[in-house]
């Protein structure tokens, strides 16, 4: 049961509110065709009860009542809902953990790809999005931190809408949707995007223009939806992103002599470098959903997805300010099925199952320009020459299964509970058995509580180093600290979550909701080489705790929301890929309690939006108390906030028909906040958030 306050959103009788697919009907089936597939988005959407976690659920008009609309990047959605901490890279931190965010369509799994900064999805082609956080019912495993709930557009109505939106920094993003029904009970819904940028990512100094920060991107899904009979339908869900980076430079940087003199160059500016990255992610999902008699509903899914980073280095720049150039590729191929059940045993209780299973290959491949150093003096002793390292290890595989019951002890009390087991065998073999309760009851007709618990297991990610590459580097100038590199293993964790919502008037409710997490084995990640790759590595123990506080308002054309996070995340001992660390960092936390590098002690975003005139107003803002920096994350780094506005008005020109006019200003107080300043346990390098842009855009739905 959702227990969390909705997105606000400005609604108004009569005006437009959405630039979503939509158009008369082609059919004279095809009002059988959509109430057919209503029943069956229901009963899909039955398979997965979220009773005692906590839901911020996002519509088409919340999307479309933000300052950039459809056009906002996925990430910066998200940041809009309680307890999601902005980071570099388009990373997010979801109550305080690192990543551990898990991706679901149509309450299908989207498998994990390899680590980038580019956004594999598009926000265009979500009809709903559900962040679901806390305590879990058994259907949900692995990456627990959020689980962020995509329920794709299909159209049931012939239509379209071409957009094209941009502004400073050298922007265009054009975008062009297309759905219909036909009569045989074939749905399709097709998106596709461009983005051309002037910042692809962080800017590494406080200036408003970045140097070398060109991005392309392109985004495409299709959406498919075949009805077999009234009780039964096949869809097809594919997606592509591609995107290519130039990394950002950081001006006035000093190289260091002993490279410069080794390389025989005099000098470089470090304006001058010439990095790139390029990001691919592929994926599909074919599944057969579908009910059987009055009690049964099931759903069958075939998933797969390709993923994959090449960075390219600077060959000389590199080599001169690192003492290593490396290129490197990664990439990670999974294919996979799950299956979900329910069934209807009596007006009290829903039995639910599901099996779930997959395997992942991973490709390696890197070639490392370095130089020769003597074992004895450390010095230079040669010229620079390449060691190449290339790995795969295929076969990696999860299985996961569940079991539960949402019992109905009385009309305003909700009980789910069950288990799930999971086995993974990979570069370490580990398995568990993961109890989950989670309560919910209606107090009063306003007053809604909720509890829950939790066992939860997570996997690491395949993104490892071995101690054969370890020994590649001996004696060279990419030779680590130390060579300790115990094998990284699977989180476990126990956690707690309850929270409490209040229906205050018929306008206004407020929540809040506390939780508990205790964790052996938390993993983690950082950017320890020179690639904007992230490695994966354990600490001992931690804790991470914290209180989030919503409120929401929704009156005539007038709509507010507000979220305000407090958390705290903790943890000591350093267990695996120790060969990241210095060695006085790696005994410091070895006796020490430290914050995690993606802890911040307050996180806040808030909104309003107010139709007039047929012009809706827009601003939205989100507030940082900072992330950890310094010595083992004993520092913290400045508080920001950061404002956007926009509006909308729809015209309506007669013959032309309806035009969607779009305006935004990002960071409109121009403020320069810095995201990361490069130190930190696992921090690369400086990171500050975007200056002021203006936007500006046109879509036209026909």
């Amino acid at each position: 049961m959702a227990v969390a306050c909705a997105f606000a959103r400005a609604q108004s009788a009569g005006a437009a509110t959405s630039t979503e697919v939509v158009a008369a009907a082609t059919g004279d089936d095809v009002p059988e065709v959509r109430i057919t597939a209503e029943r069956l988005d229901r009963a899909r959407n039955g398979l997965s009860p979220r009773t005692g976690s906590s839901q911020y659920t996002f519509d088409e008009r919340d999307i479309q009542a933000l300052p950039e609309g459809d056009s906002t990047a996925f990430n910066q959605v998200l940041l809009q809902a309680p307890g999601v901490a902005n980071d570099s890279f388009g990373q997010l931190h979801i109550r305080g953990e690192h990543a551990n965010v898990q991706y679901r369509l149509n309450n299908v799994i989207l498998p994990e790809g390899i680590t980038g900064f580019g956004q594999a999805l598009d926000t265009r082609f979500a009809r709903r999005i559900d962040l679901l956080t806390g305590a879990l019912p058994a259907q949900y495993g692995y990456r627990t931190a959020g689980v962020i709930e995509i329920e794709t557009k299909n159209a049931f109505d012939r239509g379209g809408r071409l957009g094209i939106y941009g502004g400073s920094y050298e922007t265009v993003n054009p975008s062009a949707e297309y759905a219909g029904t036909t009569s045989g009970g074939l749905s399709y819904y097709l998106s596709g995007s461009y983005l051309h940028s002037n910042i692809g990512i962080e800017n590494p100094t406080s200036s408003r223009d970045p140097i070398h920060d060109h991005t392309d991107q392109g985004k495409g899904f299709a959406y498919l939806s075949k009805l077999l009979d009234s009780t039964s339908r096949l869809s097809f869900i594919a997606g592509t992103s591609y995107g290519q980076f130039q990394i950002p430079n950081n001006p006035g940087q000093d190289p260091d002599p002993g490279f410069l003199a080794a390389a025989g160059v005099a000098g470089f500016n470090s304006a001058d470098l010439d990095e790139t990255q390029r990001e691919i992610n592929n994926y599909a999902i074919l599944a057969l959903q579908g009910t059987l008699g009055s009690g049964m509903d099931y759903q069958v899914a075939f998933f797969t997805r390709y993923s994959s980073v090449r960075f390219n280095p600077d060959p000389v720049g590199d080599l001169v300010f690192n003492g290593v150039a490396s290129r490197v590729f990664r990439s990670s191929f999974t294919n996979g099925i799950q299956g979900d059940g329910s069934y209807r045993l009596s007006e009290k209780h829903t039995l639910r199952m599901g099996v779930s299973a997959s395997s992942e290959n991973d490709k390696s491949e890197n070639t490392s320009t370095v130089f020769p150093v003597d074992p004895t003096s450390g010095a230079i002793n040669g010229p620079a020459f390449d060691v190449v390292d290339n790995n795969t290890k295929n076969g990696n595989t999860l299985v996961g299964l569940y079991l539960q019951d949402e019992w109905h002890p009385s009309e305003r009390l909700t009980v789910n509970y069950g288990a799930r087991v999971d086995r993974m065998d990979a570069f370490v073999k580990a398995s568990q058995l993961s109890p989950r309760v989670g309560v919910v009851l209606k107090a009063t007709d306003r007053t809604t509580v909720h509890a829950g618990y939790a066992r939860y297991f997570t996997p690491p990610p395949n993104e490892l180093i071995s101690n054969k590459t370890l020994d590649l580097f001996a004696n060279t100038t990419n030779a680590p600290a130390t060579n300790q590199n115990d094998a990284v293993q699977p989180e476990r964790s126990h956690y707690f979550d309850a929270g409490i919502t209040q229906q205050l008037t018929s306008a206004l409710n407020i929540g809040i909701d506390g939780y508990y997490k205790k964790t052996s084995q938390i993993l983690d990640e950082g950017q320890f080489g020179q690639a904007l790759i992230f490695t994966p590595f354990n600490y001992e123990k931690a804790k991470v705790y914290g209180v989030e506080l919503t409120a929401n308002y929704k009156k005539d054309n007038l709509s507010a929301y507000a979220n305000v996070a407090w958390s705290k995340a903790q943890a000591t001992n350093i267990t695996s890929a120790q060969f990241n660390f210095g060695p006085d960092e790696l005994d410091y936390i070895s006796k020490h309690w430290v914050y995690l590098d993606h802890d911040q002690r307050y996180t806040a975003s808030a909104g309003t939006a107010y139709l007039w005139q047929g012009t809706r107003y827009t601003v939205d803002a989100f507030y940082g108390s900072g992330l950890r920096r310094g010595f083992a994350n004993t520092e913290q780094l400045p508080s920001y906030v950061h404002v956007n506005a926009g509006l909308l008005h729809t015209f309506n020109t007669g013959a032309f028909g309806r035009v969607d006019f779009r305006a935004s200003v990002i960071n409109v107080f121009d403020k320069s906040y810095e995201i990361r300043d490069g130190t930190g346990i696992g921090v690369g390098a400086p990171q500050f958030g975007p200056r002021r842009g203006y936007f500006a855009g046109l879509s036209k739905v026909f």
